[in-house]
């Protein structure tokens, strides 16, 4: 690579290459883009802006150029306000830039090897990384196994190269709004066209393979022609990555996505979902009864599900934590169906308990995620109790058989950590999640109305009423009731309290019965044996 000189002060004179590829498009130039997000009332966005024309006017006087790289200018293009900025700095070393950033802020490495510093401003807490053009090579199977090569005067067509897709390519000078396009990224944003920007380059590291799948889902992209054979090849590496980095890419593929749906497709399609979670792949062979799943086999079930689960998370304004296990359960809700699905004689395809049977893979796929413990615990209580609502609700409407106070707490005392609440958004996009009934006198089917979930209206409403709507059932005794008993501390105050709440739960209890069927015993073994006789079924 021929290195042309930058002068160290001055203006920073573009390369004849990197002339040519200036498009014709433009971002909006400093303050314009300031004004724009005023006008949106995005005011902390704009200090962060203003920071970077800070930044980008500073290096300029002292003959170096600022650019927009990666995400930031692509999600500009795309019409979508960045939340963070990645700024390129061309023709001055590192040494030279912390010199003079830090009149305006406080300037500290984060990775000298890769050429990467971090401007601080204290006094409106926060800070921009700010890196230098750089080529990477892969020198082993690890993400830390690079070689790199920070080149303050590499041009800006080879320091774009690196990058992984077309549309993510692109760079801008925010202070004259040029947009420099050296692979064609901005046609591949119009069209809507996933696009590796150089091959060989591109499989350095298989998380581009991940990387693909969420920007797939999350910006509605197509995989271009030239690119799938890429991918395809590339998908069997995936299952070298770590959990922490494939975890990172599920995230923002889950929480970023208007349809998450799109970004599964393709990583089926591509075999990348074949390679690392072989619990998914058996839900595209597995048929459903058409009479309650018209809309075809688990696996395009579960693209239905996992939408809505996304549309609900918005409806109800979820917070990443619940929307993550709102949209984790909905992609597991059916993992039991390959294992229970069965043809009988009449020709009706059934999942006997296919819930229950969902738990083991269920735990498989999130242990190769390596989800957090909570998130676990929830996604799999969830999914073991995806048909409840729905079954409750059918036997109670349909059936005529009530169902009882007690079985909605034993309900929400299975679910714990998660919640009624939760189950009832699951069970929602479940149901949502499907075609159209065609059978309309199967009677179960009446009371289930296709574009909305009556069964979650009541279960909610029987929850709220007995509050375990977003918790499990409080104590129907206390240990400070046994004691004035006058029982002894120990492990039998913890038998009587959860036999008071059995009680409760199973024969409709109130607190008074219970301490009226103990009344007069002084010995806490012989209370706990009278509580566990009327426990016992009456025959």
């Amino acid at each position: 690579m021929n290195k042309e000189p930058q002068p160290t002060s001055g203006e920073y004179k573009l390369k004849s290459e990197d002339k040519k590829i200036i498009a014709k498009e433009k971002i909006p130039i400093g303050d314009q883009y300031l004004d724009i997000l005023k006008e949106r009332g995005l005011d902390d966005y704009a200090t962060v802006y203003k920071k970077v024309l800070e930044i980008a006017e500073t290096i300029k006087a002292s003959g170096g150029k600022v650019l927009l790289v990666g995400g930031s200018i692509r999600d500009m293009m795309m019409g979508t306000i960045p939340k963070d900025y990645d700024i390129e700095i061309y023709g001055l070393e590192p040494e030279e830039i912390k010199k003079i950033l830090t009149p305006i802020g406080k300037v500290s490495e984060v990775g000298e090897a890769f050429g990467v510093l971090k401007v601080f401003f204290p006094k409106e807490g926060l800070d921009i990384d700010v890196s230098l053009p750089r080529k990477d090579s892969k020198t082993g199977k690890g993400h830390k196994d690079f070689s790199v090569e920070a080149d303050p005067n590499m041009s800006i067509i080879e320091a774009a190269k690196r990058r992984d897709f077309t549309m993510n390519s692109i760079c801008a000078d925010p202070l004259t709004g040029e947009i420099f396009d050296a692979f064609g990224g901005l046609e591949d944003i119009k069209n809507r066209k996933l696009k590796i920007t150089d091959n060989e380059l591109f499989k350095d590291d298989p998380l581009r393979v991940l990387r693909g799948m969420q920007f797939i889902g999350r910006f509605g992209l197509e995989v271009d022609k030239d690119s799938v054979p890429i991918l395809q090849e590339m998908a069997p590496l995936v299952k070298d990555l770590s959990k922490e980095r494939i975890l990172e890419e599920w995230k923002k593929l889950l929480l970023k996505s208007e349809k998450p749906s799109l970004g599964l497709a393709a990583a089926m399609n591509l075999g990348i979902l074949r390679e690392i979670h072989p619990e998914l792949p058996p839900l595209r062979e597995t048929p459903q009864e058409p009479e309650w799943h018209p809309e075809g086999d688990v696996w395009i079930h579960t693209l239905m599900v996992i939408d809505e689960a996304a549309k609900i998370a918005r409806r109800e304004e979820l917070d990443d934590a619940k929307k993550f296990t709102l949209l984790l359960t909905a992609l597991c809700h059916d993992l039991g169906k390959p294992a229970t699905t069965e043809t009988r004689e009449d020709g009706k395809i059934i999942s006997h308990a296919h819930d229950k049977a969902g738990i083991e893979p269920t735990k498989k796929f999130l242990a190769q995620l390596g989800v957090d413990n909570l998130t676990r615990d929830k996604v799999v209580k969830l999914v073991g109790e995806h048909l409840t609502p729905t079954l409750f609700y059918i036997e109670e409407t349909v059936r005529g058989n009530h169902i009882k106070d007690g079985a909605i707490r034993r309900l929400a005392k299975r679910l714990h950590p998660a919640t009624i609440q939760e189950l009832v958004l699951v069970s929602e996009s479940d149901h949502l999640g499907r075609g159209e009934f065609g059978n309309t006198e199967v009677p179960e089917q009446l009371m289930l109305d296709p574009m909305n979930y009556p069964a979650g209206k009541w279960l909610l409403t029987r929850a709220r009423e007995l509050e375990v709507e977003d918790s499990r059932p409080a104590d129907l005794t206390q240990g400070r009731h046994w004691l004035a008993f006058g029982f002894k501390p120990g492990p039998n105050l913890g038998k009587l309290i959860r036999l008071a709440n059995d009680l409760r739960d199973d024969k409709g209890f109130s607190r008074e019965m219970v301490f009226e069927a103990v009344d007069g015993i002084a010995d806490e073994d012989k209370a706990v044996a009278k509580l566990e006789k009327l426990l016992e079924p009456i025959e």
